[in-house]
């Protein structure tokens, strides 16, 4: 029997990518075994050829996605029993869905497999810029001790009593809210989508209009997926209604944000700093201004880096899966926009 499901990514002849596909390899069969029998899951390479990768996939009911892939529309086109394309990752920005639509394709995320370490990333970059938290590791490694800390007594702040303004109270969001709500912050939100109240009273937090969240939030917090209704969804205007003491995290996308506009309100410190997992360029280019900015932190894209994002997202794929195999409509599905 032909693999139904096929797992594409980056498997070729480097130790990274050898180890990689061992690892998937192994946490795949022990996820399968003990709650998908009958699943049958192939490994191809997407350095090979195109027409080798047709070959590959042309029984597979799901291919899930390891990575991006230049030619995965093109590819699709070939197959005739593909259903679902399924992420490891939380974002499809790069997925084209409208034409996948067109051709009877749905695409899922991980549901959410990456939201507790996302969110726990978020807040730490809130508090690592908070209190400096960057400069103060530095100074005590490179021998300069306290000396090595500068600002004034206002740069260093706590959590506690502070408004924080979530952009995007969904999987992610509300972690942070129900978090943060323990640590004797305000909670308010913004979102185009409705939640119950009960949502929102487990989240502990009160909606509000985007221009109120950004007037009234000590932190600004970004949590929305990236499409076209988002892109640059923070830019000029938005960032002249926060306080001139806030500052602004994005662990979601950089194109939510305005780099551009961010750059110059930083520099001319109009508001107070900003914590950052992602930028518009990727990885961020070496003369990109935000690299210079006492008041900025940066990581890598890395929010998701955890071993429990990696079995959930292990998990949720082969449920997803299993569901199309069994002729069951997938969960997490990302709609066009």
């Amino acid at each position: 029997m032909s693999n139904e499901i096929i797992i594409l990514g980056n498997f070729g002849n480097s130790d990274n990518s050898a180890l990689q596909k061992d690892f998937m390899a192994e946490e795949l069969l022990q996820v399968a075994k003990s709650n998908h029998n009958n699943m049958k899951i192939g490994f191809v390479n997407n350095q090979e050829d195109f027409e080798q990768i047709v070959e590959k996939c042309k029984d597979a009911k799901v291919i899930i996605l390891s990575g991006k892939y230049e030619l995965l529309t093109d590819l699709c086109s070939e197959l005739k029993s593909i259903k679902l394309l399924q992420t490891f990752s939380a974002g499809t920005e790069w997925i084209e869905k409208p034409q996948l639509k067109e051709m009877g394709i749905k695409v899922s995320n991980n549901g959410g497999a990456n939201a507790v370490a996302v969110a726990e990333h978020a807040i730490g970059l809130m508090f690592a810029v908070n209190r400096k938290l960057d400069i103060q590791i530095d100074s005590a490694k490179n021998g300069t001790w306290m000396d090595g800390v500068k600002g004034d007594r206002d740069e260093f702040q706590t959590l506690a009593g502070k408004t924080v303004g979530i952009i995007g109270l969904g999987r992610i969001g509300s972690r942070v809210a129900k978090r943060l709500y323990g640590w004797e912050c305000k909670i308010i939100y913004y979102d185009t989508q409705i939640f119950d109240e009960n949502y929102e009273k487990e989240c502990n937090a009160k909606k509000v209009s985007l221009v109120e969240l950004l007037e009234s939030s000590d932190v600004v917090t970004l949590h929305v997926p990236y499409d076209n209704s988002t892109r640059h969804l923070i830019s000029h205007e938005e960032l002249d209604l926060m306080k001139n003491s806030a500052i602004i995290i994005n662990t979601c996308r950089g194109g939510v944000v305005d780099e551009n506009a961010l750059i110059k309100t930083l520099e001319s410190k109009k508001i107070r700093a900003a914590g950052l997992d992602v930028t518009e360029i990727e990885p961020i280019e070496e003369n990109n201004p935000l690299l210079s900015l006492s008041n900025v932190i940066i990581t890598p894209h890395l929010a998701t880096r955890a071993k429990q994002s990696e079995v959930n997202a292990m998990h949720n794929v082969l449920i997803n899966a299993s569901k199309v195999i069994e002729g069951k409509e997938p969960e997490w599905v990302v709609e066009p926009v």
